[in-house]
């Protein structure tokens, strides 16, 4: 079966999940703890992690690519090991452009990086696994798009990069908020970046095969 084919009721479904998990985890984080990503980005990441990390992996398990000689148990063991890897990577590229080094900075990210690899990493390892190049750099270089469920891997993970990327203009400014501290901004441009990735993994397949009809 080919999976990247799914059906668009089920993309709609598996990213509303995912978008609900980040409302819920939100939500918890505010009215059972207190906590938010500028009073206690440690914990509210922590959370986030804790709510939304199970519901993504169990979703992008049952879209593995192929069920036939993978189980389900499997891809969900290939997306947990994903993310401590996917972390180590994301770790590394926001020290290497300037995240800040130092103890009172390594929880912090560390939950960051864990969740950024639960949204760019961890659904492809899920889906495909690590044997599959050609699915990787596929995805990675944005070519040869062969159904939905590509560019419902591809695109939210591009939102919460370039998301990311837009998040961290307002630290090195000398505004003083409690918000320009690492990662606070950072995560709210990944989350909306992330937010706009779903949006746009799901309409432009539509908008494609309707140009493909007119055409």
């Amino acid at each position: 079966m080919e999976n990247r084919s799914v059906p668009i009721s089920t993309a709609v479904e598996v990213q509303s999940i995912c978008v609900l998990g980040i409302a819920l985890s939100y939500w918890i984080s505010h009215v059972f703890f207190e906590s938010t990503f500028v009073s206690d980005p440690v914990r509210t990441l922590g959370l986030f992690l804790i709510v939304e990390g199970p519901l993504l992996i169990a979703l992008y398990s049952f879209l593995r690519d192929d069920p036939q000689k993978c189980s389900y148990w499997k891809a969900v063991g290939r997306g947990l090991l994903g993310l401590p890897l996917g972390a180590l990577i994301n770790a590394f590229g926001a020290i290497v452009l300037g995240a800040p080094l130092g103890l009172m900075y390594w929880k912090k990210t560390i939950n960051w990086s864990l969740l950024m690899s639960l949204f760019t990493f961890v659904p492809a390892t899920c889906v495909f696994g690590w044997s599959s190049k050609e699915n990787w750099q596929r995805l990675v270089q944005y070519s040869k798009m062969t159904g939905r469920l590509d560019y419902m891997l591809s695109f939210p993970a591009y939102g919460a990069i370039v998301g990311g990327w837009f998040g961290a203009f307002p630290m090195p400014l000398d505004w003083e908020r409690a918000w320009q501290e690492w990662p606070i901004c950072v995560t709210y441009g990944v989350i909306a970046g992330y937010f706009l990735g779903i949006l746009i993994s799901l309409v432009l397949p539509v908008a494609r095969k309707s140009s493909i009809k007119i055409d």
